[in-house]
């Protein structure tokens, strides 16, 4: 049995090749915080953390530096860590930061796990590696820049595109959707994300308006929280409403299908509770009949997709690879997954030094 030793945290600023555009903002670089989680028999789990805003890595380097301390010399078996650590957090609430924190936690004991066994991560939850449809997943670039990495799509065999909208007029929504759509044609769809950028009232004018653009999915159009309003929207226009990137665990997830929220689901997998909250997730999503794509953290959803019942699409957004030894490979658009043990995770020791933040 593996038994817990120490944790590393190590908190980066990883520059974007393609700063992600939003209504919101720009992010040009991906505040994360790598963990190695080392064991009493030699073997190092890993796992990273997005944090979003460069804010909120050092909070979530201390958060997991005292976890650690509470698990020292205990077994580093995921579900025995979830039963120790999640009752110390009912009074304070597990969600937001803690949620993160336990989930990256979770997520490097599942990559040990894996490691010890000498299994691929896929293998050691029941699957077999296979090629995982991917979608190219891009921000709000606007008709030309948009134009151009549409083409990079239909170059590296993607059949699904998503982009980011809500610019300032549903007609600039609607051209830079339909200039898009002119150059993907018939060989790859698209998909749009509005996250979260408008009210009830102006999701239902622009939902109407793009009903007949035949789009694969309209993402967040309004607050991720506002089921009903979700809700309201799903029931007077056809077009699938993707949600689920922002449940922190799946009691959101639950109360969300229930409302009757959206048709498509995409949990974060560190925002629903690592690998074991993924796995809540998929048999949720299961039992609702709802097609589960992920939400970043390519690496060890590519493991996760093979085992999830419904599973849709991995999205592709490769927030991480600067600092990877081996990023995710995607060919034909598919990721493609090495027959190695755990999740594939190592770093890039120089990179990881340069990026490091003080």
């Amino acid at each position: 049995m593996l038994t817990f030793h120490s944790l590393q945290a190590t908190p980066v600023s990883v520059p974007l090749a393609q700063p992600v555009r939003t209504a919101s903002g720009t992010v040009t670089h991906a505040p994360l915080v790598l963990i190695d989680l080392r064991t009493h028999q030699g073997v190092v789990g890993r796992s990273y953390l997005f944090t979003y805003t460069p804010l909120a890595l050092k909070p979530v380097v201390q958060l997991l530096e005292n976890l650690a301390a509470l698990l020292k010399d205990q077994p580093a078996a995921p579900a025995a860590i979830e039963q120790m650590l999640d009752p110390r957090f009912r009074l304070l609430g597990n969600t937001g930061l803690i949620t993160a924190a336990l989930a990256g936690i979770d997520m490097a004991a599942w990559d040990a796990a894996a490691i010890a066994q000498n299994l691929p991560l896929m293998r050691l939850l029941g699957g077999v590696p296979r090629p995982v449809p991917a979608y190219f997943s891009q921000g709000m670039d606007g008709i030309e820049r948009g134009c151009e990495l549409a083409q990079e799509a239909l170059d590296r065999g993607f059949a699904l595109m998503k982009i980011k909208i809500g610019y300032p007029t549903l007609a600039e929504d609607i051209a830079t959707i339909r200039a898009v759509q002119n150059v993907l044609g018939s060989q790859c769809a698209l998909a749009v994300d509005f996250n979260q950028s408008l009210t009830v009232p102006q999701a239902m004018q622009r939902l109407r308006a793009l009903d007949d653009l035949g789009l694969a999915w309209i993402e967040e159009p309004t607050r991720y929280d506002d089921d009903a309003g979700h809700a309201q929207l799903a029931a007077q226009t056809h077009t699938p409403i993707q949600l689920g990137e922002n449940w922190w665990g799946t009691a959101p997830m639950q109360a969300s299908l229930a409302a009757g929220a959206g048709d498509l689901v995409m949990p974060d997998l560190m925002k629903i509770g690592g690998v074991s909250g993924w796995l809540r997730a998929a048999a949720i999503a299961q039992a609702w009949r709802r097609p589960m794509s992920s939400h970043i953290f390519q690496e060890f959803t590519a493991h996760l997709m093979p085992v999830t019942p419904t599973a849709h699409w991995l999205e592709y957004l490769d927030i991480a690879d600067p600092v990877l030894r081996q990023p995710l490979q995607i060919v034909d658009g598919k990721a493609v997954v090495r027959d190695a043990p755990g999740a594939g995770l190592a770093w890039v020791d120089e990179a990881v030094q340069r990026f490091r933040v003080p």
